[in-house]
């Protein structure tokens, strides 16, 4: 071991670093912590019913109480919505519909291939950028980041007569860097949309959040990304390792076969086809995926049915990928595609469960709404107490102050 990795070991940040591992380490699987939430729930009603603690709605001036579900109203409606709770949580749908579009795109090879593609035929000046994009855009299909297109990376680099240690940790920056930005909606903005929407209907019971809330963030997160990416991969990491002596010989271990190249080629038609009547539907101010009555795109069946328009496409083209690749040549192919995402999804489901029983409880509990209204006006009279304290004895301007706050009518 030399002097420097020894001193990097030792370091202030490595000891850090290993701590909060060794803490996140310690934390239970995401399931079981769901429902020790949930136990904390229910006892946490009863503690407020009995300590009488109560809050004024500031929408609908209705008095809130809580509702203890360590009664025996409480136990009938634990043991009567439970099966409820779980088929009508919104992540649960959505995001199996998803991954069963995403399940043949990914199982066909298709997005392995325009990733490769993405890649293999990226100029060496734009060489970082197309590997940054690529690691971004890769958990459209799931692992493929981490099992493919890190050694690629690698491969590519090697190719071009760049230290192959390099594309790898530009790679992985990139897959792991970029884990929930992209510029296309991805399998993870139904579970993250559906998860933010469950929590805001504690508040609003109508509330809508689709899975294109996060598209512009989300886009501009993954441009940050590529740009800061390119710039340390250039300036510190490619120079850090020194010039690469070894063999760089081209490798075509990576290339695309003829028949990949025809399954592209049928994926891009079907895609343009299915992108045709997405524009033809929407841009126009007659488009027959507009709101009938108003026109308008933000409250339309394009933007409500975004999910079955992701399972259309990731479905259609995969398959158009596969029948041109041939890497399905029969039935139980696509069928059997389509079982193996469900097998993979098995974790999230069992996840779902606990987590719908822990956000339907704390709902019908009315915890979260009484700890919402009683934490802003805390919050509120604190600021109040900071501005009457700055003020001193002016009683015009605390009048005026108190006024401004809401804390009087």
């Amino acid at each position: 071991m030399t002097q420097t990795q020894a001193s990097c070991e030792n370091s202030f940040l490595n000891r850090v670093l290993l701590k909060v591992e060794k803490a996140g380490n310690a934390l239970p699987q995401p399931a079981l912590m769901f429902l020790f939430l949930a136990f904390l729930v229910v006892v946490l009603s009863a503690v407020l019913t009995g300590l009488g603690v109560e809050a004024i709605n500031p929408a609908t001036k209705a008095l809130v109480k809580p509702v203890n579900l360590l009664s025996i109203h409480g136990l009938h409606t634990i043991l009567t919505d439970m099966v409820k709770n779980f088929t009508s949580f919104a992540p649960l749908g959505t995001v199996l519909v998803a991954m069963l579009g995403f399940s043949l795109a990914e199982k066909s090879g298709l997005l392995s291939s325009l990733l490769r593609l993405v890649i293999t035929k990226s100029p060496r000046a734009l060489l970082i950028p197309a590997i940054l994009l690529a690691g971004i855009l890769s958990h459209t299909a799931g692992d493929v980041g981490y099992v493919l297109l890190i050694p690629l990376s690698a491969m590519v680099f090697h190719s071009v007569g760049l230290h192959p240690l390099a594309g790898l940790a530009i790679c992985f920056a990139g897959v792991s860097g970029g884990f929930a930005a992209n510029f296309i909606i991805s399998a993870i903005d139904p579970l993250l949309s559906g998860l933010s929407q469950e929590a805001a209907r504690v508040m609003d019971p109508n509330y809508v959040v689709t899975p294109v809330v996060n598209w512009y963030f989300m886009s501009a997160s993954s441009a940050l990304i590529i740009v800061v990416g390119t710039i340390v991969g250039t300036k510190v990491t490619i120079p850090y390792l020194g010039k690469y002596v070894g063999d760089t010989s081209n490798s075509t271990s990576s290339t695309l076969s003829p028949l990949e190249r025809r399954g592209l080629r049928w994926a891009g038609v079907t895609f343009a086809i299915l992108a045709l009547l997405l524009f033809v539907g929407t841009v126009p101010t007659q488009g027959f995926l507009r709101n009938p009555v108003s026109g308008s795109v933000l409250d339309s069946p394009f933007l409500k049915g975004i999910i079955a328009i992701i399972f259309i496409f990731g479905i259609l083209t995969g398959l158009a990928y596969g029948l041109g690749a041939k890497t399905f040549k029969s039935q139980s192919d696509i069928t059997e595609a389509l079982q193996e995402s469900m097998a993979t999804m098995a974790p999230y489901m069992v996840m779902v469960f606990f987590a719908a029983q822990f956000i339907a409880l704390f709902a019908a509990s009315n915890v979260g709404l009484i700890l919402a209204i009683n934490g802003s006006d805390f919050l509120k009279s604190m600021l109040y107490r900071q501005r009457l304290g700055k003020m001193g004895t002016d009683s015009s301007r605390v009048c005026a102050h108190v006024y401004a706050l809401g804390l009087v009518s």
